[in-house]
């Protein structure tokens, strides 16, 4: 275990610089959305699981960004090698809206028969646009200012992700990697309007670990590393889990909040949660917190019935 956090705490010294936020999705429940942000970890479980997110940042603070996203994965083994499966994500901040729509597969490498590695990749499509309303002279247009407009392009994943069954994982990944720029041009009032968003690739680094039983449950620690190569943020968080029964516990990010987050199985298989996260910088005046809630619901295959024939003279 010291062995595993070592090599995750040089890494985040490699990578680390100026703590703020990025732009693709921020969750707290990130453990729960691996897949998002890292194909590779697509039907690392032996199950198929779908997970929802709804996510409503900093509260009470106009045009703050609200976040919904969809994950439906699973391990299909049975079938072919790999892990196979969908995610959706919708942000909308300010005047600003953006869809991805990615199709993750992974394929595992076994070490040993206790260790494996995956490699992922996600390919999907990303919509960006915008529906500004800006109030200005009625005589006059500013040349500068973005109008409506809607573009999709392609967008694409990669990562690797390493499972041990001593209940430790790392991932490394980077999303946009084909850096698509959305560009759009409109003609208004004899006026030329030259739009150009270029969509940043984004680094991530994940790890957990959890721990043997203590007491009726177990300690399921996480650590998510994020940056544009611009700017980075770290969550770190730690979950006291019982097993059907739900979990509690705390996350920090470096770059804007401390979170409370609690769970709950009222059946088997079947997971609700939610989380608060406290705002910790400049917005802290204003803002009454983050709000995410999370549904998520795992599904096993039933073990395949073994049939055995004989020869009637045997029976």
């Amino acid at each position: 275990m010291k062995k595993h956090f070592f090599v995750l705490s040089i890494l985040i010294f490699v990578f680390i610089g100026n703590l703020v936020s990025q732009q693709d999705p921020l969750l707290t429940h990130f453990f729960y959305n691996k897949m998002s942000f890292n194909p590779a970890s697509t039907g690392s479980e032996d199950y198929f699981v779908g997970t929802s997110s709804y996510r409503n940042q900093w509260d009470k603070v106009e045009g703050a960004p609200n976040s919904a996203v969809l994950n439906l994965e699973g391990n299909i083994d049975r079938f072919f090698p790999g892990g196979l499966g969908l995610s959706f994500f919708h942000d909308a901040i300010g005047f600003n809206r953006q869809n991805n729509l990615m199709l993750n597969y992974s394929y595992p490498v076994k070490i040993n028969s206790r260790n494996e590695i995956r490699f992922g990749i996600g390919i999907g499509m990303l919509n960006f646009g915008m529906k500004p309303s800006w109030v200005t002279s009625s005589t006059a247009f500013d040349k500068s200012l973005p109008t409506a407009f809607s573009s999709t392009g392609l967008d694409m994943n990669l990562g690797v992700y390493y499972k041990s069954s001593k209940n430790f994982y790392a991932g490394l990944s980077i999303t946009h990697i084909n850096g698509e720029e959305i560009k759009h041009s409109t003609e208004q009032n004899n006026i030329t309007y030259n739009q150009l968003y270029p969509i940043k690739r984004h680094l991530y680094l994940i790890g957990g670990y959890k721990t043997r039983k203590i007491g009726p449950g177990a300690i399921d620690a996480q650590l998510l590393l994020k940056s544009e190569f611009n700017f980075t943020s770290v969550d770190v968080n730690a979950r006291y889990m019982v097993d059907k029964l739900g979990y509690a516990g705390l996350t920090f990010r470096s770059s804007d909040a401390v979170s409370i987050l609690l769970g709950y199985m009222p059946i088997q298989n079947f997971t609700v949660g939610y989380s608060y996260d406290i705002t910790t910088n400049k917005l802290s005046s204003v803002s009454r917190g983050s709000h995410e809630m999370l549904l998520r619901y795992i599904y096993y295959l039933p073990i395949p019935t073994i049939e055995i024939s004989r020869h009637p003279r045997w029976l």
